[in-house]
């Protein structure tokens, strides 16, 4: 049988499989890969059981079609199968792979999987050449079939919940992961707290620590064990003595969590069990042990996994269609917020020096070789949970008084911002100061009797906030030009050095106001930092808000429970009402999480043309999809889209132009997208900036008493921009960046992704309609 002929241009085949362990998110790159690929005019074939169904060929290399990836972005593991294969190890098994490639006409090839895979994949490539002039001289390929083919492009996807390839942030299944562990730890946390037991919890992470440190830190655990960086040489006086301090405190309960590789300066392996025989032996601990197996690498994915295996599925098609012969084969990665391409060779090579690092107990490079993040997360971790450090503490005349307020409504992380800077300022040395209820609070009750509204905080007070929703100081909306005069006198009658303001587009305002007010009062002539934390992700300075995280899983979840509704009657469709002020970004990113057919934003609008393009492309889809599992459609709209065209207006609508042929309802999660408990991202992150906030407050606030400055000018807000952790300027941010009107900003950047929605929703776009009835 001879390969089907070249597609035109630079149209190509193109194969997508998934190798090594399983991960959640697999199955939205997948989805990403074909679907982007079918809109861009090119082919794509699943290969399923990786590498074992490249050899075998036949029936495990399948053209798929857009509807053939349809509810994979729920879905958890690997829809197309993952499975060891000895054979593509030897070149024969390789050569037969390259034939059964040629044969489909694939001429490039999409990997997820874990360094393995990845080099697998490159080798391939290099051997490319050589296999089809073999295949040739065997009389397997003609000569001119040779020429065809003669290239091969591949690029990586890192598919792994351990997250341990270098070069990159995270990788699909990482967050899924974490979060199984982080719901695990925090219902052992309510027995353990209830016994006054200890618990040791071993986590998954052979030559990476990842998921025990990201644990450690999202779940406040007593001590942490790590491959990276292993505990001093007297680790189990070190732990002790830490975990002791922290009972004699007042903590009920200790966590101590081990990761499956972990070991001592010696590399000598430490057990969970030697772990459990110290607590119990030394400290009298009545103490169990928690081996959390594979039940970290199931489930379904979060909304962060979701996102990114689709953004970085669509960004390899994109590789795909750029590359040229000569161009090396890149992994997609993601740093901080950006999605981008890095070699994959000098990716996999600097992830394989880690182990060599570790094995020649040169822990310094093992840290550094891991990205710049995991280090400063280990630091934001001893330097929050250990609360005896002497060595750190800045003498009497160098330490403040930080006030904390949260401002605007509540946002998953806030109280786990709270708990790191209230921690970071004991271990300094400095005096934490909630002002709780916000400005009001401080208003109307800081002298309230028998306990006002302005109080300093302990290591115990915060003990536990980590995993808890809401504000446990307490937010408001109100600004403090409500009552200017009071607020400056608070300021300067509690002695407040500098101030933490935790909060959304109000607490943004709230900067904005104190910061204009100095000239008025001195009390304001302080360093200040804003920590964005909102369910909108709508603070200007930054593209990345707390919260933010959590409100999507909690949307994405609901929205999986209206599709499966959706799903089983066949024939309907749910207009999903999402909050997020005037910003589209909840509304965007929940879209791309979920599927959904479209996405009706402010920043866009919602006009009739619009609708009647959407409505036509539902009629078309249902006609389509008779008798068909999975058919159900979901629609989100922002709550401000339009004022016109409501989520009820619109349901309404479809209903009446569906002519019975199919059903539409209106959904409206309301608060549940702001409730519940933090995501590991939210907390983890929220720490780590944090820390770097009251780092800033420290650094300015001294930095003022040294020199007696009259005027104190340092006013911030720290966000993430791209591949950076940036402080900007409060007076450029609000002159450059911030539109008032719509409490918003300027330019905002996952605008780009509405595009992505439509495209992989198959969306019909303007130019491709009939103006008047919306038809194709």
């Amino acid at each position: 049988m001879a390969p089907p002929s070249p597609l035109p241009g630079k149209k190509r085949r193109i194969g997508v499989m998934t190798s090594g362990g399983d991960a959640p998110g697999m199955n939205g790159a997948v989805r990403a890969v074909v679907r982007m690929s079918i809109s861009m005019g090119c082919e794509a074939y699943a290969i399923y059981e990786g590498y074992e169904g490249l050899v075998q060929g036949g029936n495990l290399i399948k053209k798929m079609d857009w509807d053939d990836v349809r509810g994979y972005l729920s879905e958890g593991g690997t829809l197309i199968g993952t499975a060891r294969c000895k054979a593509f190890m030897e070149r024969p098994g390789r050569l037969q792979a390259a034939k059964n490639m040629v044969m489909a006409g694939i001429d490039a090839l999409i990997i997820c999987g874990g360094d393995g895979s990845l080099t697998g994949a490159d080798k391939f490539r290099k051997e490319w050449p050589g296999l089809l002039k073999e295949l040739v001289d065997k009389k397997e390929l003609t000569t001119e079939q040779q020429q065809t083919y003669e290239h091969l492009n591949i690029v990586g996807l890192v598919g792994s919940i351990d997250n341990d390839m270098s070069s990159t942030d995270a990788t699909i299944g990482c967050y899924s992961s974490l979060a199984r562990i982080c719901e695990a730890i925090d219902c052992i946390d309510a027995t353990a707290q209830s016994h006054q037991r200890a618990f040791v919890i071993e986590v998954m992470g052979r030559h990476c620590g990842w998921l025990a440190l990201m644990a450690g830190v999202s779940t406040s655990a007593d001590f942490i064990f790590i491959p990276e960086k292993p505990p001093s040489e007297d680790w189990e006086k070190e732990m002790c003595t830490i975990i002791k301090r922290h009972r004699e405190m007042g903590k009920r309960k200790t966590i101590v969590i081990v990761a499956e590789g972990a070991h001592d300066l010696g590399l000598n392996k430490v057990t969970p069990t030697r772990v459990k025989d110290l607590l119990s032996n030394v400290l009298k601990l009545d103490t169990r042990i928690t081996t959390l197996g594979h039940v970290q690498r199931g489930g379904r994915p979060c909304a962060y996994d979701r996102m990114l295996s689709t953004l970085q599925g669509v960004e390899a098609v994109r590789a795909v269609l750029s590359a040229t012969p000569d161009t090396p084969s890149p992994v997609i990665c993601v740093i901080e917020n950006k999605i981008v391409r890095k070699p994959l060779l000098k990716a996999v090579e600097d992830t394989l020096e880690v182990a060599k690092a570790i094995e020649a107990k040169d822990f310094g490079r093992a840290m550094h070789l891991r990205d710049a993040e995991f280090a400063e997360y280990r630091n934001a971790y001893i330097t929050t949970t250990a609360t005896n450090q002497p060595e750190k503490r800045l003498p009497k005349d160098k330490q403040l008084r930080i006030g904390i307020i949260h401002v605007g409504a509540p946002a998953g992380g806030m109280n786990a911002a709270t708990r790191a800077a209230v921690a970071y300022c004991l271990t300094r040395g400095h005096t934490p100061v909630a002002l709780h209820n916000g400005f009001p609070g401080l208003c109307r009750h800081h002298d309230d009797q028998p306990v006002g509204s302005v109080r300093e905080m302990s290591w115990l007070d915060v003990e536990g906030w980590v995993s808890k929703g809401g504000s446990e100081i307490g937010t408001n909306r109100a600004l403090p030009s409500d009552d200017m005069p009071k607020t400056a006198w608070c300021f300067e009658n509690y002695r407040i050095d500098a101030l933490f303001i935790v909060g959304g587009f109000e607490a943004f305002t709230a900067v904005s106001e104190l910061r204009k007010a100095r000239t008025e009062y001195a009390a304001f002539r302080i360093p200040i930092a804003l920590l964005p934390a909102t369910i909108s992700n709508n603070v200007p300075g930054t593209e990345y808000s707390i919260g933010s995280d959590t409100c999507l899983n909690a949307l994405v979840d609901y929205c999986d429970a209206i599709k499966q509704s959706a799903s089983a009657s066949r024939r309907r469709c749910f207009v999903v009402e999402t909050q997020g002020g005037k910003s589209g970004y909840v509304a965007t990113i929940a879209g791309l999480s979920i599927g959904a057919t479209a996405v009706y934003t402010p920043e866009e609008g919602i006009n009739i043309k619009m609708l009647a393009r959407d409505i036509e492309h539902l009629r078309a889809s249902f006609a389509k999809d008779r008798g068909q599992s999975k058919a159900g459609k979901l629609i989100l709209r922002n709550e401000h889209a339009s004022e016109t065209y409501t989520t009820e207006v619109i349901a309404n609508m479809i209903k009446e132009e569906a002519k019975g042929r199919f059903e539409s309802r209106h959904a409206i999660p309301g608060h549940v997208q702001q409730g519940g408990t933090p995501s590991p991202m939210d907390r983890c992150r929220a720490i780590r900036l944090a820390v770097r906030c009251i780092e800033f407050l420290e650094e300015s606030g001294v930095k003022l008493k040294e020199e007696a400055v009259a005027v104190g000018t340092d006013a911030v807000v720290i966000g993430i921009k791209g591949a950076s952790v940036v402080f900007g300027p409060m007076e450029k941010v609000e002159k450059e960046e911030t539109n008032w009107k719509d409490r918003r900003p300027k330019d905002e950047s996952w605008l780009q992704l509405k595009t992505i929605v439509d495209t992989l929703s198959g969306r019909p776009r303007p130019e491709d309609c009939c103006e008047s009835c919306g038809r194709r």
